[in-house]
C-alpha cells in the first residue's frame, strides 16, 4: 500500500487520534525525502533558492520505478544533491489535467523537469540511464 493511500486510511479510521500521529512524521523537504505536490509547494520550494527536481510519476508506471531508483541511487552516491536541490513528486493520476502539468508542457508521466529560479534548467522523458539522470541533476549544484 502507498504511504498516501495509508495515510488516508488511518485517517479516515482514526480522525484526532490519527492527525497527533502524522504530527509526530518529520515534515517533507530534508535530505532524502521527496516533497509531494500540492499547489504552491514548487513556488515554495523555488523561494528557498534551490534547483528543484519535479517528478511526474505515477504508482504504477514502471518506467517511474526505474528512475526513482536511479535518482535515489544517485542521491546515497552524493550528498550533495540534497543539500542543493528539493525533490518533489508530482502524482501523475491526480495531476495530469493540471496546472502544474499543462502549464510545463508536460506529455507524459515519467518526466523529470529540474527547475532554478525562473528558468528550466533540464528535462528528460521515459529515460532510466544513470548518467542521462546524473546529467540532469548535476546541473542543479
Amino acid at each position: 500500500m502507498i504511504r498516501r493511500s495509508f495515510f488516508r486510511a488511518l485517517l479516515a479510521a482514526a480522525g484526532a487520534t490519527a492527525l497527533a500521529l502524522l504530527l509526530l512524521i518529520p515534515s517533507p523537504g530534508k535530505a532524502g525525502e521527496t516533497v509531494d505536490y500540492k499547489p504552491g509547494v514548487i513556488k515554495e520550494a523555488l523561494a528557498t533558492g534551490k534547483a528543484v527536481l519535479v517528478d511526474y510519476a505515477a504508482d504504477w508506471c514502471s518506467t517511474c520505478a526505474a528512475q526513482h531508483r536511479v535518482i535515489g541511487a544517485l542521491r546515497e552516491e552524493n550528498p550533495a544533491y540534497d543539500k542543493k536541490i528539493i525533490f518533489v513528486r508530482v502524482d501523475w493520476d491526480d495531476y495530469r489535467r493540471h496546472e502544474v502539468t499543462k502549464s510545463r508542457r508536460i506529455p507524459r508521466r515519467s518526466t523529470l523537469v529540474l527547475l532554478k529560479g525562473d528558468a528550466e534548467l533540464g528535462r528528460l522523458i521515459a529515460s532510466t540511464r544513470k548518467d542521462t539522470i546524473r546529467s540532469l541533476l548535476e546541473k542543479g549544484l
